[in-house]
């Protein structure tokens, strides 16, 4: 073969091939952060079967670049989870599930000092360009009424003032049936955590698409 038509074919191979290069780089992998407490970091389960695994594997199934890293401390209220923040989200996250504040009810933290803390780390990763989903948590039976609606009414107004994807309750798949929770616990069992992951699915597919189509 000659060299000029040598020259040739391998131009057009190569531009043969420049499309899919294209779209491998639109489907980069999206890198999402669980922020969380004991609802979602769940230590006493194998790895493998813990909420951030259990989502990575659900999402990887329907077809999602993703990974899932979980930056969970069972005993974080949400200051202890702000203290931590900078330290426990890396420059490099694409999105953040935010679950904090059910720790803060069992601890009778006041709901308006929860709140402070939340609005500070929502703050912080939109100011990093992070997609956020908070997502809520059912009230703890230790709570009276007025705390019980205070505390429902701070998550959903934070999500509305601050413009961010919003899951009403965490624990909403298990909270009410205990073949789903830890015996004498409020955490999920291995059950419970699929039960969480087949309903919140949908929420983080939306937090995926806004992080692939945000400027960093």
């Amino acid at each position: 073969m000659r060299r000029r038509e040598f020259i040739t074919l391998a131009g057009a191979a190569s531009t043969t091939w420049l499309p899919s290069i294209v779209v491998s780089a639109e489907e980069r992998v999206i890198k999402i952060v669980v922020l969380g407490d004991a609802l979602a970091f769940n230590y006493y389960l194998p790895v493998g079967r813990r909420f951030a695994d259990r989502l990575e594997f659900a999402l990887k199934a329907k077809g999602q670049s993703v990974t899932v890293v979980d930056a969970g401390n069972g005993n974080d209220t949400a200051a202890r989870g702000l203290a931590r923040l900078n330290r426990s989200v890396p420059e490099d996250t694409d999105a953040v599930i935010l679950v904090l504040g059910a720790v803060d009810m069992v601890f009778a933290v006041e709901p308006n000092i929860t709140r402070k803390s939340l609005a500070a780390i929502i703050e912080n990763l939109k100011a990093r360009r992070i997609a956020v989903l908070l997502c809520g948590a059912a009230p703890h039976t230790r709570l009276d009424d007025e705390h019980k609606s205070a505390f429902a009414t701070m998550f959903s107004g934070l999500a509305g003032e601050y413009d961010v994807l919003f899951y009403p309750a965490f624990d909403d798949a298990f909270v009410s049936d205990p073949s789903l929770r830890e015996i004498g616990d409020f955490k999920p069992n291995a059950a419970g955590i699929e039960a969480v992951v087949a309903r919140i699915l949908p929420k983080v597919e939306a937090l995926i698409d806004q992080a692939r189509h945000r400027v960093r």
